[in-house]
């Protein structure tokens, strides 16, 4: 790259955080950091992009401010690419059955549910999410597993704790925007489409390491509002949404223009993930989980209780460990 190119992708990232970075004070902080830096940086993309990155983040070490390189030219972006982005998030929800991997009533009446890789959008997927949701509603305790959850859309987040929630509406983890100054609140659903589980049964979130984003919001609202216990590894730590820009063709900038914000705490996960209520390595996340669930169940009454206690001393738990 010319020197002319250089400093026209850090004139322009110092613009854009100025403008866009979801904190203010640290983007004025950032920007004259980089304003400093500009006549030591590399012509080389790759190096350029290493070298602007380690600056963004020094000053509050936000992982998400980051100058990305691509090996291969980036197109410019154009209107037509947000339907086109949907489509291709269409696209991939119908090959992963909506983000549901798994949904099945295990021994002892005790469900099961799996989502991965994303909670896609509830508008393309929210009818997945009702019928899989309305199978397990009997169960008498439940299992979500987000271990393999890389993320999730806020709406979709909120229709699946409306399930696990009863009628009355509880507020969830909202979203600030520098945009408009305001927290975009989220509440669960007086009224969801088919069964709920509720609120009152058992139920169990495994997370680890891989969890992200909206799979971390789900945990986090779980743990806040006291509806379950978290079991497994501490999440991997993204409260902060993020838009990119392309700078030039081998330069794209991601800079988070919003956070989470969870009304009871003003905080979010950012950077530290979020702890699980019981450490298990999450390997071991399922089998704790299901036993935990199989002993609560057969402390009630009924078939299901006897049908759990068969199943805690059959040992059916320990054949449960991915």
């Amino acid at each position: 790259m010319q020197k002319t190119e250089t400093d026209s992708v850090i004139d322009r990232l110092r613009t854009l955080i100025e403008q866009h970075y979801v904190f203010p004070d640290a983007a004025a902080a950032i920007s004259a950091r980089l304003a400093g830096a500009a006549a030591g940086y590399p012509a080389d993309p790759a190096a350029l992009a290493a070298a602007v990155t380690a600056d963004l983040q020094a000053v509050n070490g936000d992982l998400h401010l980051r100058l990305l390189h691509h090996e291969e030219p980036q197109p410019e972006r154009a209107e037509q690419d947000e339907a086109a982005e949907y489509a291709a998030m269409a696209e991939w929800a119908e090959r992963t059955c909506g983000g549901v991997a798994g949904a099945r009533r295990l021994p002892g009446d005790v469900g099961l549910l799996e989502i991965q890789p994303l909670i896609f959008p509830a508008a393309l997927v929210g009818d997945v999410y009702a019928a899989a949701l309305t199978l397990l509603a009997p169960t008498r305790a439940l299992i979500v597993d987000l271990r393999g959850c890389l993320g999730g859309e806020p709406s979709a987040v909120a229709l699946l704790m409306s399930y696990l929630w009863d009628h009355e509406p509880v507020e969830l983890t909202g979203t600030y925007e520098r945009a408009t100054d305001r927290v975009r609140q989220s509440w669960t659903s007086a009224h969801v489409p088919g069964r709920r589980f509720g609120r009152t049964k058992p139920l169990y979130v495994l997370t680890g390491p891989a969890t992200f984003s909206g799979g971390e919001a789900l945990a986090y609202d779980v743990q806040q509002s006291g509806r379950g216990t978290l079991v497994g590894e501490r999440t991997r730590g993204g409260a902060h949404p993020r838009e990119a820009f392309r700078l030039h063709p081998h330069l794209e900038a991601t800079i988070p223009v919003a956070r989470a914000v969870h009304p009871a705490t003003g905080a979010n996960w950012e950077g530290t993930g979020v702890l699980p209520d019981l450490p298990v390595p999450a390997d071991d996340a399922l089998p704790t989980a299901y036993r935990a669930a199989l002993a609560q169940v057969a402390a009630t009454d009924g078939p299901s209780a006897t049908e759990a206690e068969t199943a805690l001393r059959k040992g059916t738990f320990l054949s449960f460990s991915v």
